[in-house]
């Protein structure tokens, strides 16, 4: 939607000043998104998405149902911005092989052995180096490797929504069964792998903040995020085999 079509909608809904009060609303989400975000992601593409789902949110918003509009049009929004992410996913293919190829020496790894596989094995099997490993683990940070997509009880906010609004039975099943088993597993990964895992999607802390936790550098913080990544795509190899 171009800037003239845009306000050609805002001027036409009985609500226009649902979306002029809280036009900085978008902005806000907007850049609070861009900090868990590879920076190939512009924020003016988060920002257009996001007015779009503020101006749907104004269409649709129904003060009898109990939540304030900015609570009910701070979860369209995100959801917009985060539509916009899955359907362009910024990251190059070579990630997503990359880190496919990560996952399988590491899930062969740990059959074999029984054990977690560490950083300097898994290079080994792949025959690379442990810096070139560790720039996958890197990119796998950005990367969308599969879905968590458990909504924020609050504020709505995911790290990737569901393929559609309204799932069938069979869809519900899956995901309830696929969000177990995801929960099982992360409580199963290695003590500080999990612990990064934890600050980052339930603390809401950036990779900087957690270094300064841990006693270690943003960027050794970004490849145990990775290898956490590449470790539960591993584990749950029957839920991702589809990417």
């Amino acid at each position: 939607m171009n800037a003239h079509a845009m306000y050609t909608q805002i001027k036409s809904l009985d609500n226009e000043d649902l979306v002029t009060k809280n036009a900085n609303l978008v902005k806000r989400i907007a850049f609070h998104m861009m900090n868990r975000l590879p920076p190939s992601v512009q924020a003016e593409d988060l920002i257009q998405a996001g007015m779009i789902g503020l101006i749907e949110a104004a269409k649709h918003y129904d003060p009898k149902q109990g939540a304030s509009f900015e609570t009910y049009a701070g979860i369209r929004i995100r959801g917009a911005m985060l539509d916009e992410i899955r359907r362009s996913d910024w990251t190059p293919r070579s990630v997503h092989r990359k880190s496919r190829e990560a996952a399988e020496a590491l899930r062969k790894l740990e059959q074999e052995r029984g054990t977690d596989a560490v950083d300097a094995e898994v290079a080994e099997s792949m025959g690379i180096s442990l810096s070139d490993y560790h720039q996958i683990l890197s990119e796998s940070t950005s990367a969308r490797v599969f879905s968590f997509d458990q909504p924020d009880e609050n504020t709505g906010e995911t790290i990737a929504l569901p393929q559609s609004d309204v799932d069938s039975p069979e869809e519900s099943f899956v995901d309830g069964a696929f969000k177990k088993a995801l929960a099982e597993t992360i409580k199963n990964l290695p003590e500080r792998e999990s612990l990064v895992m934890s600050l980052y999607y339930d603390d809401e802390l950036n990779l900087r903040e957690i270094g300064e936790i841990l006693g270690v550098s943003e960027s050794r913080v970004c490849q145990i995020h990775g290898q956490a990544m590449v470790r539960l795509r591993a584990r749950l190899a029957e839920w991702t085999r589809r990417d």
